[in-house]
Formats: C-alpha cells, structure tokens, sequence
C-alpha cells in the first residue's frame, strides 16, 4: 500500500470505488477523468493529455472507442483504442468539454492540459474526504488490470489493452490476494494418493477388511462314500 508517497498503489475495492465516486470526488470533471482511468486502465499522464475529439466525434457524441494517442503514451510506442463501457458512457455524457477542438480536460485558465501532479492532487483530497489511504492515481490503473486478470482475461489481451511492453511488466502491476493463494493451495489437494495398503487418515485399507469366513458343517452319514 502506498503511504506518503512510497509503495505500491492500493487496489480499490468496489465499496471504495463507490465511496470515492460519489462523495470524494465532488466535481463532475473529475469524475469523467478518474472514471477514464478506471475503464479504460489507462495512465494518469494519457488521460489528461485526451484531445476533445479522441473522446467525442464531431457532433459532441461520445465516440465508441476511445482514442489513445501515441504521442501521449509512455515510452511513444503505439496507438490504443480502447472500447467506452457503458458506466464510463455516462459519464462522459454528463461531462460538457469547454474545447471541442482543444484538450479535453483543460488546464488552468484553459491553457493547455491537466497537469498529472494536479490530478493526483485531486485524488489526495478526495481521499482524505472519504478516508482512504494508500491511493494514487495509479491505483485505477492496477484495480483495472487486476481485475481483467481475475476474470480469466488472457495476458496477452490485457496487455493490447494496458499499452505494456512486455508480459513481465504488465505482470509487476497484478495483484495476488490471500484468499487467492489460500484456493491456489487448496487445489492440490486433488493430488491425495489413495494408499492400496495400511491405514489410511484412519480408515482401514483394503487388505484389513476381513474376507468372509465360510462355515464348515458336519458330514452327512446318509452321504458316506462306500466302497465297492
């Protein structure tokens, strides 16, 4: 977890995304860009650096995928388009960009774009407003891809979607919960050898379960063999 800066940015958890969303952050603004962050898992960097028109077409709609630039990307390596979920659909209808030819989140007094160090500044408050800790703006980035993971997403799609380099990186950003180690151990227990001889968590084995015993009965004298 991440305190004052250093560590691991936290996975959010679906009551903590719930809180930050509807009482930590308390501009619509905000909640359009954060929300991009989180599904889209994009950077902070590439989501303030969002031009209008790689969001939204010419008539102010919101496009069905989602434009992420080269230019903008860590280490410039390729474009992304990254299909708009329906919950994130929403939002950016109920965000009004001030510069349909500009960036879509404006920096201050409308010069440029967002800064990344503004946005985390942003989060910091909205955390402390609903008390969470351990939260940077990488934490939508990592909640996103970890929970791609758990739902079964092969890595090497999650990697098309996260613009990571190679699997190995993308890997460093996954979490690994307790109570997945916990199943992922359980699972061996289907290996349990089932001993042929002895006793056995003690249950008796197949060599000490009595065979039947026949009873001998006594001759008959009306069946003696005579001799001849």
């Amino acid at each position: 977890m991440k305190i004052d800066r250093h560590g691991r940015a936290k996975i959010l958890t679906q009551s903590e995304i719930q809180l930050l969303f509807s009482l930590g952050l308390q501009c619509i603004r905000d909640r359009a860009l954060f929300g991009i962050c989180l599904y889209t898992a994009c950077r902070i960097n590439e989501a303030c650096t969002l031009k209008t028109a790689d969001v939204y077409d010419s008539k102010g709609r919101v496009r069905p995928e989602l434009i992420i630039r080269k230019g903008a990307t860590k280490g410039k390596l390729a474009t992304r388009t990254i299909p708009v979920l329906e919950d994130l659909r929403r939002r950016l209808e109920i965000y009004q960009p001030p510069d349909p030819h500009g960036y879509l989140f404006p920096g201050r007094h409308g010069r440029g774009h967002l800064l990344a160090d503004s946005a985390s500044w942003l989060l910091r408050e909205a955390c402390k407003r609903v008390g969470i800790e351990g939260v940077s703006t990488h934490s939508f980035r990592r909640t996103a891809l970890t929970q791609m993971s758990d739902a079964g997403i092969p890595l090497r799609i999650i990697q098309e979607v996260s613009g990571h380099r190679t699997l190995d990186e993308l890997q460093k950003y996954l979490e690994v919960r307790p109570e997945q180690v916990r199943g992922a151990v359980a699972a061996l227990a289907m290996l349990t050898p089932v001993e042929e001889s002895g006793t056995y968590f003690g249950k008796p084995g197949y060599d000490e379960v009595a065979s039947p015993v026949t009873k001998r009965l006594p001759p008959d004298p009306k069946r003696r063999r005579h001799k001849h």
